[in-house]
C-alpha cells in the first residue's frame, strides 16, 4: 500500500533524513515530507536530561579524534552543575540544557540510536527527525504499533525511554481515508497536522485533506511575546520605532509559519493590529476612550504607509477593531 502525499516533497527527500543542528537545515524543510495512513510521532524523554556519557562518548569517538577535544567534551559533560543556593548537583547522565554543545552531541547520539537503526531495519518507511522530534510514516495502525514497540526496545538499549504522552499514533484522515480513530491530528516543529478543507487549484473544488498549519501552541507563544513587549504602553516610542522592534519578529513567523495555511495566521497578525490601536488611544488624547476613532486612524495611515508593518505590506491594512 503506498504512502499519499499530502505536502510536496522536495529534491533532497527529507522523509528519510535528520535536520536540527545541521548548518543550514531549517525546521521548515521537515515539513515537506509525505503522510502515511498512520504516522508515528515519536519523542525521547529530553535527552539532555538521560543521555548515557558512555554511550555518547563512545558516538563522538567516531567523529572527533583530538584528544584534548575529547577530553575536555568529557570534563564538560561530568563537570557539576551549581545551583542558585550554592548546592552542588554531580551529573552523570544527561548534557547542561542550554549549553551550546549540547545539541550536537545530541544530535550525535540519535543519530546512532534512531537514524541508523532505521535505515538498518526499517528501509521501507519513511521518516523524518527534527532535533529529538521524530515522525515515522507507516502504512496501517498494526505496523505503527508493532515499530512503537520496537523503537520503545531501540532506545532502552540506548538508556533512553520514550516521552508518555508525546509519543502517540496517529491516523491521517482525509478524504480517501474515512476511518474513526481517537488521533486524528499532532503537532510538529510548530504546525498542527490535521484534516482540513483544502481548495483544488484546479477547479477551485474543496475537499478534506491531512495538511499542516501554525498550531494553536505556537499561537500562544508568538501571542506571549508581543505582550512581552508591552507596546502599548511604550506610547514614547514613534510608529516607525515600533515597526523597528516587531518587524524581524513578524518576518520570521510569516515566512515560516505563512509557508503552509497562511490564513491560520490572521488572528495573530489581528493581534498586532489591535495593539497598535491600544497603543494609539494610550499615545494621542483625542482617541482616549475613542477605540473606534483609533481603528480608523490607524486603518487610512496603514492604506498610506503599507510598507511600514511587514504584516500590512503583505494585506492585513484593514482589520484594527
Amino acid at each position: 500500500m503506498r504512502c499519499r502525499h499530502a505536502i510536496r516533497r522536495s529534491d533532497c527527500h527529507p522523509t528519510r533524513a535528520t535536520w536540527g543542528a545541521r548548518c543550514g537545515k531549517s525546521a521548515r524543510r521537515v515539513l515537506r515530507g509525505g503522510t502515511g495512513t498512520s504516522d508515528l510521532v515519536a519523542r525521547p524523554v529530553p535527552t539532555h536530561h538521560n543521555i548515557d556519557h558512555e554511550l555518547l562518548l563512545r558516538a563522538v569517538r567516531k567523529h572527533v579524534t583530538c584528544k584534548w577535544a575529547l577530553l575536555y567534551i568529557e570534563r564538560w559533560l561530568t563537570a557539576s552543575m551549581v545551583q542558585e543556593d550554592g548546592t552542588k548537583i554531580e551529573r552523570s547522565r544527561g548534557t547542561p540544557q542550554g549549553g551550546v554543545v549540547s545539541p550536537i552531541l545530541a544530535n550525535i547520539f540519535l543519530h546512532y540510536a534512531f537514524d541508523l537503526w532505521m535505515v538498518r531495519t526499517h528501509p521501507d518507511l519513511p521518516w523524518c527527525r527534527y532535533a529529538d522530534d521524530g515522525l515515522v510514516h507507516c502504512h496501517n495502525e498494526q505496523e505503527a504499533q508493532a515499530l512503537k514497540a520496537e523503537l520503545q526496545t531501540r532506545l532502552a538499549e540506548c538508556r533512553l525511554e520514550m516521552h508518555p504522552t508525546k509519543t502517540k499514533i496517529v491516523y491521517c484522515k482525509d478524504k480517501k481515508r474515512k476511518g474513526l480513530y481517537p488521533n486524528v491530528k499532532f503537532d510538529f516543529l510548530g504546525y498542527c497536522f490535521r484534516p482540513r478543507l483544502v481548495k483544488r487549484f484546479r477547479d477551485n473544488t474543496l475537499f478534506c485533506g491531512f495538511n499542516p498549519a501554525v498550531s494553536s501552541s505556537a499561537m500562544k507563544a508568538m501571542r506571549s511575546t508581543i505582550r512581552k513587549l508591552k507596546l502599548r504602553h511604550q506610547t514614547q516610542l514613534s510608529l516607525q520605532e515600533i515597526a523597528r522592534q516587531l518587524n524581524p519578529l513578524l518576518r520570521g513567523w510569516i515566512e515560516y509559519y505563512g509557508r503552509y495555511a497562511p490564513s491560520a495566521l490572521y488572528p495573530l497578525l489581528r493581534h498586532v493590529n489591535r495593539t497598535l490601536v491600544a497603543w494609539a488611544m494610550r499615545k494621542f488624547k483625542r482617541f482616549k476612550d475613542h477605540k473606534v476613532r483609533a481603528s480608523q486612524f490607524l486603518q487610512r495611515f496603514a492604506t498610506e504607509h503599507w510598507a511600514l508593518f511587514v504584516h500590512w505590506d503583505i494585506g492585513m491594512t484593514g482589520v484594527f477593531a
